[in-house]
């Protein structure tokens, strides 16, 4: 895909460390995609935590997607991923993707995992994009219907070869992501796994 494919006319796309400011565009989202909404106060808490790395994706003014994710020891944890239903289809996932695996190799990441929903092939495409692969599942872990998550982890992250993945992943999407205050979003230390119990977790991914 080249710039003058499907991106001709459209905002650019923007992604930029969550600040509170974004939440009630973050919650409408939240509201949309998930049976089970996290409630603006555990954002606020996540936002607050270390090893974090909370990002939004934005289209003017507007929020259309945010990605998670928390350090335990050094692995990276994705624990959201939604984009807005209108405006699927876009590579907005994509774009929080590689920007979120940039931001957990800062925080000390070599590797990455997931939980992601049985039945979300798309999703998982997606994460297969990135070099998540299947490793397991996890029996009825979803809450809401019982369904069972599949287990993915990304290895080698560190590596020039998955680099150079995210650079052609970059490419194929045509128009650049905008990266707006990211240098400075990532500089909080990771957290002993003990802490990261009490906080979010769970793989989600909402609308792609």
């Amino acid at each position: 895909m080249n710039a003058a494919g499907p991106d001709l006319g459209r905002p650019a796309v923007v992604v930029t460390p969550m600040r509170r400011r974004h939440l009630p565009g973050v919650l409408a989202i939240e509201s949309r995609v998930y049976p089970r909404p996290w409630s603006s106060k555990l954002f606020e808490d996540e936002l607050e935590r270390r090893g974090r790395c909370y990002l939004v994706a934005r289209q003017g003014e507007a929020v259309v997607g945010y990605a998670g994710l928390l350090m335990i020891a050094d692995d990276g944890h994705v624990s959201t991923v939604a984009v807005d239903p209108g405006v699927q289809g876009r590579s907005i996932a994509t774009r929080l993707l590689v920007e979120l695996v940039r931001c957990s190799l800062e925080l000390g990441a070599r590797q990455l995992t997931l939980e992601v929903r049985a039945s979300n092939e798309r999703a998982q495409r997606i994460y297969g994009r990135l070099g998540f692969a299947p490793v397991g599942a996890r029996k009825a872990y979803y809450g809401d219907n019982g369904e069972d998550a599949v287990v993915m982890w990304a290895h080698d992250i560190t590596t020039d070869a998955y680099a150079a993945r995210l650079d052609a992943i970059e490419a194929e999407l045509g128009a650049a992501t905008v990266r707006s205050g990211l240098d400075v979003a990532t500089h909080a230390p990771p957290v002993h796994p003990a802490a990261a119990r009490s906080g979010a977790g769970g793989g989600r991914m909402g609308s792609a």
